[in-house]
C-alpha cells in the first residue's frame, strides 16, 4: 500500500496554504491525500468554552472546506478526512506514524499566535519520524495558480551520514523536474583565531578540501539520479544563513533532524532552527541517525 500524505488542517490561511501544498504533493507521488483535524480547546476564562457538540460541527465544516477547495484543484486526487481526538501534537504523531510525508501550517516567529502556532510545530517535530513540511500563508497561496517548479535547495552536512536527507532531497526534485542545489557552511578552526600569522591561502585550501568533500557525498546520488541537474555550494559562515538566502527563490529547502529520543525537546540544531523560522520556502525536515 503507498503510503499517502497527511496534512493538518485548521481553518487558518496557513493551513489552507499547507493542504495546498500538500495536494499538489501528493498528485505527484500518485498517492492519497488525507486532511486532518485536531484541537484542544483551551479552558481558561479568556476563551469561551465550546460544546463538545460545538466544536464537532466546526471540525467537520473545517475539514469540509478544505477538501471542498482541494477537489476544485485537484478533482482527480483521492481525498479522506479524519478527525482527531487528543492535544494537537500528539494527535499528528500518531497521525504522522503510517503517512509518508506531514505537511503542517506555519506562521513562523512574532506575536502570541506565532508562538502558539510554533509550539504544536516543534512538539510533533520532536515526535514523529516522518519526514514534516511546514508552509506558510502567502497572497500567492492563496490566490495565484501554483508556480512552475524552480530548484530544491538541501543542506548537506559532510560530516555526517544522513543519507535519508539526500535520499528525500534527489526524490523531490526528480518529482518536480526542477534542480537540486546542495549547500554546506564551513567556517576555519576556532584556534585559528589566535594564530598570530594567519596565512589566506590556508583558508583558501580549507575551503578545496571541503568542497571536495561536499561533492564526493554527493557523488553516489548523482549516479543514482543521472538525468537530474545537481548543483553544489560550500559557504564561509554559518549554514543556516547560507540556507535562508538559497531559500529566497526555492520550491523546497530540505534540512535533517538527528533522531534522539529524550524528554527534553526536540533537539532541532542551530541550523534546522534557523531555517524553519526564517526561510522564505516551504521547509522539509527529514530525521535520519
Amino acid at each position: 500500500m503507498k503510503h499517502h500524505v497527511s496534512v493538518g488542517v485548521d481553518g487558518s490561511p496557513e493551513s489552507r496554504a499547507a493542504a495546498r501544498w500538500g495536494a499538489r504533493e501528493a498528485a505527484l507521488r500518485g498517492v492519497p491525500l488525507r486532511l486532518v483535524h485536531a484541537v484542544d480547546w483551551p479552558l481558561s476564562p479568556a476563551v469561551p468554552r465550546v460544546s463538545h457538540e460545538g466544536a464537532d460541527r466546526w471540525a467537520d465544516e473545517t475539514l469540509t472546506e478544505a477538501r471542498e477547495d482541494i477537489r476544485s484543484l485537484h478533482p482527480e486526487l483521492e481525498i479522506s478526512t479524519r478527525c482527531l481526538a487528543g492535544r494537537p501534537a500528539a494527535a499528528l504523531a500518531a497521525e504522522a506514524a503510517d503517512a509518508g510525508l506531514l505537511v503542517l501550517g506555519s506562521r513562523g516567529v512574532g506575536g502570541l499566535v506565532g508562538f502558539l502556532m510554533g509550539s504544536v510545530s516543534m512538539s510533533t517535530l520532536a515526535a514523529v519520524e516522518t519526514p514534516v513540511v511546514l508552509v506558510r500563508a502567502t497572497d500567492a497561496a492563496e490566490h495565484a495558480e501554483p508556480a512552475p517548479y524552480k530548484e530544491i535547495v538541501v543542506g548537506v552536512d559532510i560530516h555526517e551520514a544522513a543519507d535519508k536527507v539526500l535520499a528525500f532531497a534527489f526524490e523531490e526534485a526528480t518529482r518536480r523536474g526542477c534542480a537540486l542545489r546542495a549547500v554546506h557552511g564551513w567556517k576555519m578552526p576556532s584556534m585559528y583565531q589566535y594564530a598570530p600569522f594567519f596565512d589566506p591561502e590556508d583558508e583558501r585550501e580549507v575551503g578545496r578540501n571541503v568542497t571536495q568533500m561536499l561533492d564526493e557525498v554527493l557523488l553516489p546520488w548523482r549516479h543514482k539520479f543521472p538525468d537530474l541537474s545537481v548543483t553544489h555550494q560550500a559557504f564561509t559562515g554559518h549554514a543556516g544563513q547560507q540556507l535562508i538566502r538559497a531559500s529566497m527563490g526555492a520550491d523546497l529547502v530540505v534540512v535533517g533532524r538527528r533522531l534522539r529520543r529524550s524528554p527534553l525537546g526536540a533537539h532541532l540544531g542551530p541550523v534546522t532552527h534557523a531555517v524553519l523560522h526564517h526561510a522564505a520556502a516551504p521547509v522539509a525536515v527529514v530525521t535520519h541517525d
